[in-house]
């Protein structure tokens, strides 16, 4: 038997990565509820918070990693970049499952998606992120962008930090629920992350990214 085959037949169809698929073939987003269960979310969530309160995180810049800038007129998050190499508990379940996404697109939709980037964000009240594009003029390897949540679960609609996402055909606003996984298109949909009223809003950001 051939490795080809053998890769056929070990082949299972995964039906939440077939309906992001589906979801970014039809309207380049998909939006998806409970990815990580409640359980694993607050196991990321301690693991953010404790980096977080043991001074961390830096203040984020806008620009890539070669051209960095602060600019708080634009966006006001702190982030912490993620190493898979030295990953703890909780980030090596972030990983795993993102890299069974990451597979399954690869053999599916042959992307190529052979780099990711992630870091940690926390936006505390009164920050925000402007309008833009996860891409650079210098580096336009970002494919798609992937928005973990990890709030708590009593995040109402007044505490703010909505992903608006706009398309064509409407603005979407997307509530920063926790589970809650909402992935696009990098180079297509521009996106901002409206003021945070209440709170903090925590996240996981990131990209998968092709040669």
């Amino acid at each position: 038997m051939t490795e080809e085959l053998f890769e056929q037949l070990e082949f299972v169809e995964n039906p939440l990565f077939e309906t992001v698929i589906d979801d970014l073939l039809q309207q380049q987003y998909s939006i998806v509820d409970d990815f990580f269960s409640s359980e694993e979310v607050e196991i990321l969530r301690t693991s953010l918070l404790a980096k977080y309160h043991a001074d961390r995180f830096k203040k984020s810049a806008i620009g890539n990693r070669t051209n960095e800038e602060i600019d708080k007129t634009i966006r006001g998050d702190f982030i912490l970049w993620m190493d898979e190499k030295n990953a703890n508990e909780a980030e090596l379940l972030f990983f795993k499952k993102i890299n069974e996404l990451v597979n399954y697109l690869n053999k599916t939709c042959f992307l190529g998606i052979l780099q990711k980037e992630f870091h940690y964000a926390v936006y505390p009240t009164g920050t925000f992120y402007k309008r833009h594009l996860d891409t650079f003029q210098n580096d336009d390897r970002r494919k798609l962008s992937i928005v973990c949540y990890l709030n708590e679960d009593n995040w109402p609609c007044e505490n703010g930090g909505e992903l608006t996402i706009y398309t064509e055909k409407e603005d979407l606003d997307i509530l920063p629920l926790p589970g809650r996984v909402v992935i696009f298109e990098s180079q297509v949909l521009e996106h901002e992350v409206k003021v945070v009223k209440a709170s903090e809003r925590m996240s996981i950001t990131g990209w998968l990214k092709t040669r």
